[in-house]
């Protein structure tokens, strides 16, 4: 059953929304060479502490627990990186995936940033990724199925030269991070046969396009979480919360004046994200 939010939840979502873009803004802020990932993992943990809230993917359950407050995927990893000793490079592009629980409710969100150097191809997988998700986003306010938003999403990458990952897809989300319906960012005979669903005020998803350089095709790593490209060729990933209103999307994961990026000037770990205002999110 997918559940329809009242306008009331989503407000209520737009708040644990919003600590997940302050979040990432502090993640994002410490993306250089030299820094770890287990560095800007630890930093996050300490800002949810600080907020008050709890995170979302410390502890899923998995052969072994998933260790960490935020899924850190470097290069050729797609999603689910375990953040650790490993340090960044100019060259690398990271992938930063965090969430969190306030008042009960989910936000979840990710993006991937450049370390310059990097290539021409690199730079526009990152783009298209970035792209698709506002494709989505845009196509939400515009369509009546999801289908016709995933088909237009697979077009798009597709014309780049590059391939969309099907073995992980988005979410519905609102008390738990992992809700009915999937969100796939692609057309498949199990959404024609009965995995689509109506866009309409209420529902609330988190859209995460997963592109690949190369080959659609993953593997599972022996940590038993990260996943890899299967040829080695480099994969980028970004995500927000999105609920559908009577005025069309709104994006809770979008910053206080509606920033879809995660860019902030401003000191994150001391800074309480319910004093920026921002309480409506960024609309396409």
């Amino acid at each position: 059953m997918i559940a329809l939010r009242s306008p009331k939840e989503i407000a209520a979502m737009r708040k644990a929304g919003l600590v997940v873009w302050h979040a990432l803004a502090l993640a994002r802020s410490m993306v250089r060479p030299g820094v770890t990932t287990g560095e800007i993992d630890k930093a996050v943990e300490r800002f949810f502490a600080h907020q008050g809230v709890q995170p979302l993917f410390k502890g899923v359950p998995g052969k072994v627990p998933y260790p960490a407050v935020t899924c850190i995927s470097v290069n050729e990893e797609v999603v689910h990186g375990i953040p650790g000793p490993r340090k960044l490079f100019p060259g690398d592009i990271v992938s930063i995936d965090t969430g969190c629980r306030l008042g009960g409710w989910c936000g979840d969100a990710a993006a991937t940033f450049i370390l310059e150097p990097v290539s021409d191809r690199v730079r526009l997988l990152v783009q298209v990724t970035r792209d698709v998700l506002r494709l989505a986003i845009r196509l939400l306010g515009e369509k009546s199925y999801w289908s016709e938003v995933a088909a237009e999403m697979e077009q798009f990458v597709r014309a780049h030269g590059f391939s969309v990952v099907e073995a992980f897809v988005g979410h519905g989300i609102g008390r738990q991070m992992h809700e009915d319906p999937q969100v796939p960012n692609f057309v498949s005979d199990l959404l024609r046969r009965g995995g689509d669903f109506r866009i309409q005020p209420g529902l609330v998803i988190a859209v995460e396009p997963m592109v690949n350089m190369g080959s659609k095709r993953v593997r599972l790593m022996p940590d038993y979480w990260t996943q890899v490209t299967a040829d080695g060729l480099p994969s980028a990933h970004f995500e927000h919360t999105i609920a559908i209103t009577g005025d069309g999307p709104v994006v809770l994961t979008a910053g206080p004046r509606g920033e879809l990026d995660f860019e902030s000037s401003e000191p994150q770990e001391t800074r309480s994200p319910l004093q920026a205002g921002g309480e409506a999110g960024g609309t396409a």
